[in-house]
């Protein structure tokens, strides 16, 4: 059976399901695999709970007499097929579809483009992070015809991810907000991210789609030869600058102001004041990028800025939660040498005392991972914070001779040491990566 021919069958059954456990009456189970499972061993079950029927590319254990009645569809690779069907279900919709990946900054990106363009438009984005090349399929089939624009996130870990991506979601133009050194250990080394991030604009070129490209990153500047168009936003004072952007005031809040630019008549607005609700200097590039979007999709200046201003984030991403005790600063769900660097010169930038820092390990550095580590003692000796905290083997073979740093094995030895020392009346950074678990400490402070 050819993806076409599966489609029609999509079509008949239009629920894709890979849990065995949620097996809606009439939906297609598609068997994945993972590390510790085979989706395989559980398409009959499938069956029996109430799919129609299950795609597979090895036969079961049992077959079983549902199995026996055409109810299983052999594949050759079972995610590949959920791809290529995911495509077909894109194709369906002659709609506009931004494509974002990026080291850091991909998703609150995502999240703003949405807001801005939710604005004007019904709009399909990825939820949560379901960037990879299982959550790529599945956010494409959230497509309906109720949808105007949709936005989808790619994240990568190795080489040929982000290609891979793209194919699936065939995006009509879009954005890498950066490059960076993460995921190393997957790459290779700074020029495997480049390449890789880079595969996006690959399609573009080969597709002639427009892309939205920070003016300021040289990373991204050396990459752009052959792309067909191209809209510039940033801080700089380029001419060819789109939207034209500066930070105000960090305190603790960004707040910014931005304008257009006509290339041929200069600047045709005066500038804006936006107040946000997100942490950092650093996410006026995100901001930017969500304008430029918007702009381009023609909606209207007020709009955007009410979009960006009631925008508050979720999932430890550039939040500021207070707490009965203490004002916290949590970027939890992720670290890497690039972000690390922009969470600790912002805090550090904060005009708020006294503050203290509770920084956690980066993982998938590979050979590199010794040296980035004491490239963050150094930014903290340097910061001069109140009070550190570093949670993490990799930080006890670091020279910490500049640094007054209590070092942790782990998050429960942080969870005890806030239960005997009880910190109050701190802004508190936490940053790390997930593995960490950081996440968890809130709730403590």
């Amino acid at each position: 059976m050819n993806i076409k021919e599966l489609y029609k069958l999509y079509q008949q059954h239009p629920c894709i399901t890979t849990d065995s456990r949620n097996c809606p009456e009439g939906s297609i189970f598609l068997a994945l695999k993972g590390a510790s499972f085979n989706g395989n061993d559980y398409a009959v079950s499938a069956l029996e709970k109430g799919c129609s029927y299950a795609i597979i590319d090895e036969e079961p254990r049992e077959l079983g007499k549902l199995g026996k009645l055409g109810k299983l569809i052999l594949v050759d690779d079972c995610l590949q097929t959920y791809k290529d069907l995911a495509r077909e279900h894109r194709r369906q919709f002659d709609i506009p579809v931004i494509g974002i990946t990026g080291t850091n900054g991909k998703t609150t990106t995502k999240e703003l483009i949405r807001a801005v363009l939710s604005e004007c438009y019904n709009v399909m984005a990825t939820e949560g992070n379901f960037n990879n090349d299982v959550g790529v399929p599945k956010t494409l089939f959230r497509l309906n015809e109720e949808h105007d624009i949709a936005v989808v996130e790619m994240g990568a870990s190795h080489p040929g991810d982000i290609k891979t991506l793209v194919e699936t979601a065939e995006p009509t133009c879009g954005l890498i907000t950066n490059v960076g050194r993460a995921h190393l250990l997957g790459f290779g080394s700074f020029e495997g991210v480049c390449k890789t991030k880079g595969e996006l604009y690959d399609f573009f070129r080969a597709h002639e789609c427009p892309v939205f490209i920070n003016r300021d990153n040289e990373h991204l500047m050396k990459m752009t030869d052959g792309l067909a168009d191209i809209y510039y936003y940033g801080q700089s004072d380029n001419t060819d600058i789109l939207i034209h952007g500066e930070v105000i005031s960090c305190a603790p809040f960004l707040k910014f102001r931005w304008r257009d630019q006509d290339h041929d008549a200069g600047y045709t607005s005066e500038w804006m004041e936006v107040q946000t609700h997100l942490i950092g200097a650093y996410n006026l590039d995100n901001m930017l990028a969500a304008i430029t979007i918007g702009y381009v999709n023609n909606i209207p200046f007020e709009q955007i800025n009410h979009a960006l201003e009631n925008y508050v984030p979720s999932n430890n991403r550039s939040q500021m939660t207070v707490t009965e005790h203490n004002h916290l600063v949590v970027d939890a769900y992720n670290a890497n040498p690039t972000s690390m660097k922009a969470a600790i010169d912002n805090f550090k930038l904060m005009e708020v005392s006294p503050k203290m820092a509770v920084i956690g390990k980066m993982g998938e550095l590979g050979d590199v991972s010794e040296e980035e580590h004491q490239k963050v003692v150094d930014m903290l000796a340097d910061a001069r914070f109140d009070k550190v905290w570093l949670v993490g083997d990799e930080y006890a073979a670091t020279n910490r001779t500049a640094l007054t740093a209590q070092l942790f094995h782990d998050v429960e030895e942080v969870k005890a040491a806030i239960a005997s020392e009880q910190p109050q009346g701190y802004y508190i950074l936490i940053k790390g990566s997930n593995s960490n678990k950081l996440f968890e400490l809130p709730d403590l402070l």
